[in-house]
């Protein structure tokens, strides 16, 4: 057993809402077994204020919050990745930088709260809606034993994870 978390890189093309929420998740429920990364593959340059709000009714500080591209990911210096996991359709047909370690992949992808438009309580509730799909997702990824997966057997435990209830294309 080791003391270093397994890392987990939550992308989505715009790194405003699902991959940030995702983050947050993976790290508030990891308790420190898992350490969470999000970036996307054409930042919008700031998580979508939805997102913030959601985190702050939860009491997840946003401070640290920010839109950044993968290529973070991907210099020399970057964090090692164990896990990649796409969150929206668009990320998942795009090609994906090489990430050091060549991580395990999955693609968990859902519709996209940031899309919603009406009051302010319409579109918190879209990512409520989002926040409890994820977190379906992650509670089901935590609950697994890896040490004792083989890497195809992980994986195929990844790909039923991200077909759980609400799975988008």
């Amino acid at each position: 057993m080791t003391d270093t978390p397994f890392t987990v890189l939550v992308l989505c093309t715009g790194n405003s809402a699902r991959s940030i929420l995702g983050e947050a998740l993976f790290n508030h429920l990891g308790q420190g077994r898992v350490q969470a990364f999000s970036a996307g593959s054409k930042p919008k340059g700031v998580p979508h204020p939805g997102a913030l709000r959601l985190l702050a009714r939860r009491g997840i500080d946003t401070a640290a919050f920010r839109s950044k591209s993968w290529d973070e990911f991907t210099a020399p210096a970057a964090p090692r990745i164990d896990l990649a996991i796409t969150v929206c359709g668009n990320a998942a047909g795009e090609t994906c930088p090489v990430f050091l370690g060549s991580p395990l992949k999955a693609h968990w992808g859902l519709p996209d709260p940031a899309d919603v438009t009406g009051t302010e309580a319409e579109v918190d509730a879209a990512f409520e809606e989002t926040w409890r799909l994820l977190e379906l997702r992650v509670r089901a990824f935590l609950a697994l034993d890896r040490a004792a997966l083989s890497t195809p057997a992980l994986q195929a435990a990844l790909a039923e994870i991200g077909a759980l209830e609400g799975a988008a294309a």
